[in-house]
């Protein structure tokens, strides 16, 4: 469904990401591991259109998407978590549910699926309460579903679990698997804990100084070999 060929993504002069090359089947999970800093968001960043590489090619569903737009992406059906939620402080609950539907390119009407309530049902019971009031878990929450809202056929998670009380953790967790359990919605998730990666995921790539130094389908995986590129 995603494939990445000998990817190359900088800032200036800098370069982040080096000869990425990576592959996502449908209905995979695979998850990016590696220590702050290495390139994970610079990554994500690029798939979504945020960024343009320097070099390299991103194809999506056999269509090469390196040079769109990020909305032509979203159209596409790729959904974004950033890092830090990025919601929007001043909008309710459910404004910022509705800036989700664009994604679809007003192609759909505006009314919220129930199912996204039943994954984040804090979500309805909040849905008139201004983004900036929740509590960090509850904009976590927030920023998934807002990405879910368009039914995307990929979806980006950039350390969906960092900073989140153990409960929010669980309920992302949860999410996570029954996406993938019930529907053929592809994911990358950055994540930096090596016992939920395997959790959720199928398989998993490690990154440091900005290129792959192990990967590994999860029921492979030797934790050793992950665990020293984690460990500062």
């Amino acid at each position: 469904m995603l494939e990445l060929i000998n990817l190359e993504v900088g800032y200036g002069e800098s370069m982040v990401v080096r000869n990425i090359q990576l592959k996502v089947k449908e209905s995979q999970v695979v998850c990016i591991m590696g220590r702050n800093g290495v390139g994970k968001t610079t990554l994500l960043k690029a798939i979504m259109g945020i960024l343009s590489p320097k070099s390299g090619s991103i194809l999506f569903k056999n269509d090469n998407i390196t040079k769109t737009s990020p909305s032509y992406r979203a159209i596409k059906g790729i959904g974004y978590v950033p890092q830090g939620r990025e919601i929007f402080p001043k909008l309710t609950v459910y404004e910022n549910l509705l800036i989700g539907l664009e994604a679809s390119g007003g192609t759909k009407k505006n009314v919220i699926r129930e199912d996204i309530y039943e994954y984040f049902p804090i979500l309805k019971e909040f849905k008139n309460r201004n983004g900036g009031d929740l509590s960090g878990g509850q904009q976590q929450q927030l920023a998934i579903a807002r990405a879910l809202v368009s039914n995307p056929s990929f979806l980006l998670l950039d350390e969906p679990t960092e900073g989140i009380q153990p409960n929010i953790v669980a309920d992302i967790q949860r999410v996570i698997r029954d996406i993938k359990e019930n529907s053929k919605t592809s994911m990358i998730l950055v994540e930096q804990n090596l016992d939920y990666a395997k959790s959720v995921a199928d398989y998993i790539y490690v990154v440091d100084h900005g290129s792959i130094v192990y990967e590994s389908s999860v029921d492979e995986i030797q934790d050793e070999d992950v665990y020293r590129y984690l460990s500062v």
